[in-house]
């Protein structure tokens, strides 16, 4: 925080807000469902009423998926294939079924953070209040 910075009512924590949203939790409460379903972006948080329905997630959560899951299994593969050299069916369906785990371990995690970042940073419709 630079000294020029003083923070009011309306700065968020955006570490605290993002790892609620990972958690797929309200970011603004902690304790509210922030999606409905498996994807699916509430329109508001039951407890504390923050609105959600401006987000613009798009195609994020996908790109950070694949990026965390390609990271991690290519090592995996490469490490797995040289150490014990099993054979190539046993090799592919152990790695199809953990990168399809992760991948839908990892998804919605993402879209909760990612929406969480967008409030907590008062990106698109989260704006900050208007000061009237």
């Amino acid at each position: 925080m630079t000294a020029s910075h003083v923070p009011d009512a309306t700065d968020r924590d955006t570490l605290r807000a993002t790892w609620k949203g990972f958690r797929r939790r309200c970011p603004n409460c902690g304790s509210g469902p922030l999606l409905k379903g498996f994807l699916q972006v509430r329109d508001h948080c039951p407890v504390c009423s923050e609105e959600f329905h401006h987000h613009r997630a798009d195609d994020g959560p996908a790109y950070l998926t694949i990026l965390i899951v390609g990271h991690l299994m290519a090592p995996l593969l490469l490490v797995a294939f040289t150490t014990f050299r099993p054979e190539p069916l046993v090799l592919f369906t152990i790695f199809l079924i953990a990168t399809v785990g992760l991948s839908l371990f990892l998804l919605p995690r993402m879209k909760g953070a990612l929406v969480a970042f967008q409030w907590a940073r008062h990106m698109h419709g989260f704006g900050k209040p208007s000061e009237a």
